[in-house]
């Protein structure tokens, strides 16, 4: 039987999505992790004008600890991460000095002051000359924060600096302690896997492991599909496979008890905001990654799911009172600095309104950064229309 027969017949009993399997492009782009050149050189000309916010942005990214020419690196062997940074050792080193190689880039670039990208690459190899594992509970999460922010500074240093020894060193500690980690995906709270995935998505572009890509492309949309109801989903919200929930009880129980669903909600906004922010982030930024590449997912189910979860988050977050049938009547707030990326993609290059979460963008601007994996946006993503 021929490959084409078995795969109709397979969408005819259910055995496989309708939606055909993402491919990883045939060429990938650099830079192109969140970021793109011609995202970047819009940035940099705006900055270099004047012109706001990008250059409030820009002065804040520069002024914070993140950019400082002093910072001396803190590389561990080992990574022990537990349960609420118990215990946290390396943990909040290891997220911040890729922040900081992050932010080194981005100033790098848009100054033009080597002494930024010479400060990135010595941070990045300080942790790849050393770093072996991650290790306790939360070391999937820890994995993947810190992996979104890695491949983020490398790709702006590799494809736009000179000269960079030991980028091969990096590219290896990247698939050995990285990606190695998070490919598999998470069961636990849908923020963990989709940082888990945008890690691996990003670290695949700059490994240019194509297998590896479509392998996290294809979890990731699993879990986007699954962290926020739309009404299209029927009673109960999906579920991605492997989850082991199958009855409406266990559904409701990993929804923090939210047994009426709208669209826009999340699997966690009845946990609480901040950490329903990780995951509005992470859907976002791999989306603009993926857009970078070639695969403008923001047209789809995906874009429909991150609009949908950005204004019910924002509406509630700007003051809204929550019914009771929401939370029990009682939301825990804090969405954190996460609209940027989405708000840009879908409102300033797609074209559609979105009130409440351009009223929540404006406020916040300039954002910062949550210090875990999302950093300077507004400097990044506002009204980039690349």
């Amino acid at each position: 039987m021929s490959r084409l027969v078995l795969v109709l017949v397979s969408l005819l009993l259910g055995l496989l999505p309708a939606t055909p399997a993402t491919a990883a492009p045939a060429t990938f782009t650099h830079p192109g992790v969140l970021v793109s050149r011609p995202q970047l050189d819009f940035v940099k000309a705006k900055v270099k004008a004047g012109t706001q916010p990008w250059k409030a942005a820009y002065d804040q990214a520069l002024a914070s600890p993140y950019a400082s020419l002093s910072r001396t690196p803190k590389p561990r062997a080992v990574v022990e991460c537990g349960s609420y940074s118990n215990p946290n050792y390396g943990c909040t080193d290891e997220r911040e000095d890729a922040i900081a190689a992050y932010t080194d880039a981005l100033i790098w670039y848009i100054s033009g002051d080597t002494r930024y990208a010479q400060k990135a690459i010595s941070l990045m190899d300080a942790w790849s000359a050393v770093i072996t594992s991650h290790t306790n509970s939360n070391a999937p999460l820890q994995t993947g924060w810190a992996g979104s922010s890695w491949p983020r500074a490398a790709e702006i240093i590799k494809y736009t600096y000179s000269s960079w020894p030991n980028s091969g060193r990096f590219a290896t500690m990247l698939r050995n302690v990285y990606l190695s980690k998070v490919i598999n995906g998470s069961n636990s709270n849908g923020n963990w896997e989709l940082s888990m995935m945008e890690a691996a998505v990003e670290i695949s572009v700059f490994l240019e492991d194509r297998t590896s890509y479509d392998k996290a492309v294809t979890r990731y949309r699993n879990r986007v599909a699954a962290y926020v109801y739309l009404s299209t989903d029927g009673s109960l919200p999906k579920t991605v496979p492997g989850s082991g929930l199958s009855s409406r009880a266990e559904i409701v129980n990993y929804w923090q008890g939210q047994s009426t669903f709208v669209d826009g909600l999340t699997q966690e906004t009845c946990r609480d905001f901040t950490h329903t922010g990780y995951g509005i982030a992470a859907i976002a930024d791999v989306a603009e990654t993926l857009h970078i590449q070639g695969e403008d997912v923001y047209g789809t189910d995906v874009g429909t799911r991150l609009r949908q979860a950005l204004g019910f988050q924002s509406k509630y977050q700007l003051g809204a009172a929550a019914p009771s049938w929401l939370c029990g009547g009682h939301l825990n707030l804090g969405l954190g600095p996460v609209t940027e990326v989405g708000f840009n993609a879908l409102s300033t290059r797609m074209g559609i309104t979105m009130t409440n979460t351009q009223t929540l963008t404006d406020r916040q601007r300039p954002a910062g950064s949550n210090g875990l994996f999302v950093a300077w946006q507004t400097l990044t993503h506002a009204a980039n229309p690349a």
